[in-house]
Formats: C-alpha cells, sequence, structure tokens
C-alpha cells in the first residue's frame, strides 16, 4: 500500500533516540559527556604538543594534529546535540538544520577519509624509500596536501546536498537515529527516492573504497618492506607505529563502510544506531588514545611541556 502524505512542506525532524533506553538518559547524559570531554581535551593536547615541540615539527605529526582538529569539530556536530536530546523528551531539530548536520557530517568524514589516506602514504614513503622521503615528502608537499584533502572532504557531499535540500518532505518526519544523516533524510521524501539512493550510494562508495584500497596497497607494501629488515627491534618499532594507524584506519572505514556502501536499509534500526555511534563517537575517541596515550613520543614531549610550564 502507498504512504499517504498531506501537501504540507514540514519543518521540523524527530530523532529518536534511544526509546528503549529512556529510563537510563541521565547515566546515557553523564558517559558520553565524559567521553566527549575526553576527545575534545585528548585531541586538544595532541594539538597543542605538536605546535609548540619543534621535535615534532614533522610530515607524520603535522596529519596527526590535523586529524584531531577534524575530530574536534567532527564531534561538535553531533556529540552537544546528542547531549541536549538526552535530556529533553522533545528531540527535534529544523529541517535546514539537520540538513546542515548531515552535510558537515559526511564532508567532515571525508576529509578524514583523505587524511588517513595521506598519513597510509606518508609511513609508506618512511618505510619503502626512507632515502628519498625528505625529498618527496616537502613541507610545500605535505601543506598542499592537507588543503587538498580538507577542501575535498567538504566539496565531496555538495550534489548530495543539493539534491536532498530541493527533495519534498510533507511527511512523516521522524529519522530513527541519533543525528542527522542523508539516508534517513532522503527515506522520508515524498517522492520516488531511488536515483537519489543510487547517488548516495556512488559517492560513498566512491570516498570510501578509493581511500580504503589506496591505504591497503600502500599497508602491503610497508608489510613486504618492514618483513625484511633483519633487527627486530627496529622490526617490532615499525610495527607498532603503523599498527596504531591501521586500527584507526580499520575502525573508521568498517563502520562508514557498513552505513554507506548499500542500497537497502539495515534490518535493525538498533544496529544502525550502534554503528553510528561508532564512527560518531567511538572512532574519535580512539584518536587521543592511539596517537596520545601510545605515542611515547607526544607522551615525552607533553611530559616536557607540563614540567616547563611548573618551572617557568
Amino acid at each position: 500500500m502507498e504512504k499517504l502524505y498531506n501537501n504540507s512542506q514540514i519543518n521540523e525532524i524527530v530523532l529518536s533516540g534511544f526509546p528503549t533506553l529512556h529510563r537510563f538518559n541521565v547515566l546515557l547524559f553523564l558517559i558520553l559527556f565524559t567521553i566527549y570531554l575526553f576527545i575534545i581535551i585528548g585531541n586538544v593536547l595532541i594539538f597543542l604538543v605538536i605546535q609548540k615541540m619543534s621535535s615534532l615539527h614533522s610530515p607524520m605529526y603535522f596529519f596527526i594534529g590535523t586529524l584531531s582538529c577534524l575530530e574536534i569539530c567532527y564531534t561538535a556536530i553531533t556529540i552537544p546535540k546528542m547531549l541536549a536530546d538526552l535530556l529533553n523528551d522533545e528531540k527535534r531539530i529544523s529541517l535546514s538544520g539537520c540538513i546542515v548536520q548531515a552535510y558537515f557530517l559526511h564532508a567532515l568524514g571525508a576529509a578524514e577519509c583523505y587524511i588517513l589516506t595521506i598519513m597510509a602514504y606518508d609511513r609508506y614513503l618512511a618505510i619503502c624509500k626512507p632515502l628519498q622521503y625528505s625529498s618527496i615528502m616537502t613541507t610545500r608537499l605535505y601543506m598542499n596536501l592537507v588543503v587538498a584533502s580538507v577542501s575535498g572532504g567538504f566539496l565531496s557531499p555538495v550534489v548530495e546536498t543539493i539534491f536532498i535540500t530541493f527533495l519534498p518532505y510533507c511527511g512523516p518526519n521522524r529519522i530513527e537515529n541519533v543525528f542527522c544523516d542523508f539516508p534517513p533524510l532522503i527515506s522520508l521524501a515524498c517522492t520516488n527516492t531511488k536515483f537519489y539512493i543510487l547517488v548516495e550510494f556512488v559517492v560513498s562508495s566512491l570516498i570510501i573504497l578509493l581511500s580504503f584500497a589506496f591505504v591497503i596497497l600502500s599497508y602491503i607494501s610497508i608489510i613486504h618492506s618492514i618483513v625484511k629488515i633483519k633487527s627486530n627491534v627496529r622490526r617490532q618499532k615499525t610495527f607498532s607505529t603503523c599498527g596504531a594507524h591501521l586500527i584507526v584506519v580499520c575502525l573508521f572505514f568498517g563502520s562508514i563502510a557498513f552505513m554507506y556502501i548499500r542500497v537497502s536499509k539495515s534490518y535493525s534500526v538498533n544496529y544502525d544506531k550502534a554503528v553510528g555511534l561508532t564512527y560518531a563517537v567511538f572512532t574519535p575517541l580512539a584518536n587521543p588514545i592511539i596517537y596520545g596515550l601510545r605515542n611515547n613520543k607526544i607522551k615525552s614531549c607533553l611530559y616536557k611541556l607540563v614540567i616547563s610550564r611548573k618551572t617557568a
């Protein structure tokens, strides 16, 4: 049976949140707020340490600092609204606000895809072509790569955003998610959405699969080079450095691939919410843990910075 709609344009979107966990909203708020504080403080500290300490002024740490900035912006798009909704029975957002949130979610997500890809290329050059590294990865090149990644990220969802903005929305207006996103917005349109679903699928697939394929090819070459290293200590240290990046890559690309590389809905709304939280909350949480707490050089520089402030 076809859906029946009225002719009025809806102006508000209702987010479902976690209706089955309504009794635990305060507890969920405290947990999410703690995680958000950790994400912000952790990433700000990483960025400040990299900026202040001259020993960290290298391409690898410049990319890590850029990733930290992206994570701060990325979480600011979704988590504050999620926190407010946990303490509010009516989880509403304007239609235009919902589209803007979805745009920035995709723009910053795409920029992160590109930055992670560049980081894989940087590790490939450092490990597979160490003698040529400094001549290839110049200051001008890595600056241009970051600018291109961020610019490309903000341009990537423009077509989708334009299409979705001009879709007719006349009801219903409820999204089964904790934040706004393109797929649930498309599903609310009161018109045939096959073309728009296909556009979303193609754009997301190109960004995710091409970036991930480049990362995997880089790491195949990296692993091949690491195996040839005779020193066990050096081999273990190299594996540890690259392993941290690979963990972030697998967590991030795995969750977004599940959400966007498909042409039909998931069989479970709860699965979609869980995966959505993975890339919107837990992946940004992994960045300060993996690049901060597990990186001895950043920890050492942070300690020196704190000591110098105390003795000043």
